[in-house]
């Protein structure tokens, strides 16, 4: 699905950006990006639950605890994953480079990288252009890291917001890279899908690791694609204090304008995500209302998100919903069959667990033909509630993947 997305100047203060070219991608694209702030930031990160983690992740888990960062030194077109030690050594090197470059310790500079997996590092050429992106480093950045860290993308996915915290005008930008291999379950403190928020407000490192509590289960781990989870999941969020507020704290009177806004900003990007999904033509919100308990109401959401035939259904415009209850019934989730009531938007489909498609077909059938449409389904066991946002599944997503490597 593509989707024009107007670009006007993004500016972070004290933050700066460059996105070169090394030959890393088949392209000739712009493959490596560094972020940088201007002074020591404060930062929380969120990676992949995978237990294959790639090498970038590995150092990331290490050094993003410490609650301190300067730094972001991203490739693509090579996930650097599955490459062994030789794959670590060159995630250090990168982050060395940047160090040596910027004349800033090197355990505040983090590494990503997305692309194929299993593939060797040309270390030449990332040298290179590591270098070069140092170099080039510029408040007028934004857009140019932005293309270095895509792979598959069809659009640039960035978002923006802004919020008053003691009289200071607060500016949040952040980025996104990402449209298969998206199923993330990214945990704290230790998310293919890279993501960077930065941020001029000053926060403890507490504060931002509390918002990304609160913003990962309505936004990046909210969203599903074909459900597989990636190596190299990566979400920082980095808070450099230049905009000179009191520095927030999660018991801070701002702090939940503060963590607001960024949840819209993550929020905003976990959506362009499925819409940009490899061959995806729909977005649907999942809404599971009245779960016995919370973990029903994801068990449900989740088993619709991830179907192939309930995603399949959906490319086919298809109101039939003998593949979503069903997906229901494997789930694992507890309910009563006979309680469950199903909508397409505000259309009935199901009432009391019997299918009354046949009543409302033209009218479901023009909800699903929509390029988004909301399923809700009531179970009437409890009060858990749950959401998914997921894409459907389509011939151009199989010919995608089934040629990926060759």
């Amino acid at each position: 699905m593509k989707l024009a997305v107007k670009r006007t100047p993004i500016r972070v203060p004290g933050f700066r950006f460059a996105g070169v070219r090394c030959g890393l991608k088949e392209s000739r694209k712009r493959d490596v990006a560094v972020i940088a702030s201007d002074v020591p930031a404060a930062a929380a990160a969120a990676f992949t639950t995978n237990r294959v983690k790639a090498a970038p992740v590995l150092i990331g888990m290490q050094r993003a605890p410490a609650g301190r960062l300067q730094a972001i030194v991203v490739n693509s077109g090579n996930a650097n994953a599955y490459t062994g030690r030789g794959g670590l050594a060159v995630a250090r090197e990168m982050c060395a480079l940047v160090a040596g470059e910027l004349g800033i310790d090197e355990a505040l500079v983090i590494p990503s990288s997305t692309g194929r997996i299993g593939v060797p590092v040309p270390r030449d050429r990332v040298r290179k252009g590591v270098r070069d992106a140092c170099r080039q480093l510029s408040a007028d950045g934004f857009y140019a890291a932005l293309e270095g860290i895509m792979t598959t993308d069809a659009f640039p996915k960035f978002a923006t917001a802004g919020v008053v915290i003691d009289g200071r005008e607060i500016t949040i930008a952040g980025m996104t890279k990402g449209a298969g291999m998206i199923a993330p379950r990214m945990t704290l403190p230790h998310a293919t899908n890279l993501t960077y928020v930065m941020t001029d407000a000053a926060a403890a490192p507490a504060a931002l690791r509390r918002v990304l509590a609160v913003a990962l289960p309505q936004s990046f781990n909210a969203v599903v694609v074909d459900g597989d989870t990636s190596t190299n999941d990566t979400l920082v969020l980095m808070a450099n204090g230049l905009a000179g507020n009191r520095r927030l704290t999660p018991a801070a009177r701002a702090f939940p304008a503060f963590c607001a806004a960024v949840t819209r900003v993550l929020t905003a990007l976990a959506r362009m995500v499925v819409k940009d999904g490899e061959g995806a033509t729909k977005v649907i919100d999942i809404r599971v209302h009245g779960a016995r308990t919370l973990r029903d109401a994801e068990r449900i959401a989740d088993t619709i998100a991830r179907s192939p035939l309930c995603k399949a259904a959906f490319f086919g415009n298809d109101p039939y919903t003998g593949r979503i209850v069903c997906a229901m019934g494997y789930s694992g989730a507890v309910f009563d069959p006979h309680k469950v009531d199903v909508y397409f938007d505000d259309v009935q489909v199901v009432r009391r667990g019997e299918e009354i498609v046949d009543r409302v077909e033209r009218r479901a059938a023009a909800v699903v033909r929509r390029p988004e449409f909301t399923l809700t389904i009531h179970l009437h066991a409890g009060n858990a509630v749950a959401y998914r946002c997921t894409s459907d599944l389509s011939l151009d997503y199989v010919r995608f993947n089934s040629a990926y490597r060759t």
